[in-house]
């Protein structure tokens, strides 16, 4: 798996913090990693990006980062109303395979969701994976809501020909309410593929150091933890 694209059922779900676990365990393992961002919106020249967070938490990773566009819109719209060219999903897979060359493990984080638009002939994320024959890896949220968003994800994969890694939960509450609970168990049906990991709540504040020792306990073993379901599920206690 020397690429796995790094994708979502939404914005702001915790995408970011999984990639950096997923970095952190692979470094961990003495693999070469390299976090590739495609497009950063929303951030101004200078600012750290998601590429730049990650190496914040996991340590010894290359950032790559294609382009920044200044307004935090979807990829294609944020490039027209900057005045500048779309990211192409060639120009990200080209990107990626030449970190590949370099690197054991290359992590492309993609902007939002699966489909959003890259660029004006509607190119997505999906089809950087395709032109990769990459693995993605699905960003869900907890709570109401997610077992139609993954279902829409995993349909939007296989119809693609796409092969889906798993499913983690981005951001794990500190109080769980019924739906969350519920869905932990639903959530891999509802994928067609198996949920690997749990990250909590607050985890991308954690110190450094203190990220890169939790995250084993957070994903589960085809990411390189000790993560799993049913134990994870067995610690959850479920309203009478």
């Amino acid at each position: 798996m020397p690429v796995l694209v790094v994708s979502g059922t939404g914005t702001e779900i915790g995408k970011t913090v999984v990639t950096a676990a997923v970095a952190a365990l692979a470094r961990a393992a003495g693999r070469s990693v390299a976090v590739l961002k495609p497009a950063q919106t929303g951030m101004a020249p200078g600012e750290p990006g998601d590429a730049d967070e990650v190496v914040r938490l996991a340590g010894e990773v290359t950032a790559a980062e294609l382009d920044r566009f200044p307004e935090p819109l979807a990829p294609v719209t944020a490039a027209r109303r900057a005045g500048m060219a779309p990211v192409r999903p060639d120009r990200v897979a080209e990107a990626a395979e030449k970190l590949a060359a370099e690197h054991d493990l290359v992590l492309v984080e993609g902007a939002g969701g699966l489909l959003v638009r890259y660029d004006e002939t509607g190119g997505t994320l999906a089809d950087a994976a395709r032109l990769l024959a990459a693995p993605v890896l699905v960003v869900a949220t907890a709570g109401l809501g997610t077992l139609n968003q993954v279902a829409l994800t995993g349909e939007a994969l296989r119809a693609r020909g796409l092969a889906q890694l798993g499913v983690v939960v981005g951001a794990w509450p500190r109080e769980p309410g019924l739906a969350e609970r519920c869905n932990l168990g639903d959530l891999p049906e509802s994928a067609g593929a198996p949920l690997l990991g749990a990250v909590p709540v607050g985890a991308g504040r954690l110190d450094p150091a203190r990220f890169r020792a939790a995250a084993p306990g957070w994903l589960a073993p085809p990411l390189g933890g000790t993560w799993d379901a049913a134990r994870f599920a067995a610690t959850i206690h479920e309203s009478p």
